[in-house]
């Protein structure tokens, strides 16, 4: 099973990021906190102290056209935020 991550970089993170040292990831719906450590530690090089997830619900969407109301659902994923060591960080913008 091959998971996936990628980091999330909104106001809202960033202030987690400064305040508490958490870093805010989506991963694969299916992965769990093990494999979500793991492969942090594996990626950025840092020393992983918790990991938090969140299963974001699909929202409800709508849009008129010319052929009426077309209604639907956003995908469902997964959120990661994850607590590293003090004194570490990760940069995003390295490999820019």
């Amino acid at each position: 099973m091959e998971i996936s991550i990628k980091p999330i970089v909104t106001e809202k993170a960033s202030r987690l990021t400064e305040k508490l040292n958490r870093y805010t990831f989506s991963v694969s719906p299916e992965a769990n906190k093990y494999q979500i450590k793991d492969l942090v530690e594996k990626l950025y090089g840092v020393k992983v102290i918790r990991v938090n997830t969140i299963n974001v619900r699909p929202k409800n969407k709508s849009r008129w056209t010319k052929s009426g109301l077309l209604r639907g659902k956003t995908a469902a994923w997964k959120k990661a935020l994850v607590t590293i060591a003090d004194g570490q960080t990760i940069d995003f913008y390295s490999n820019i």
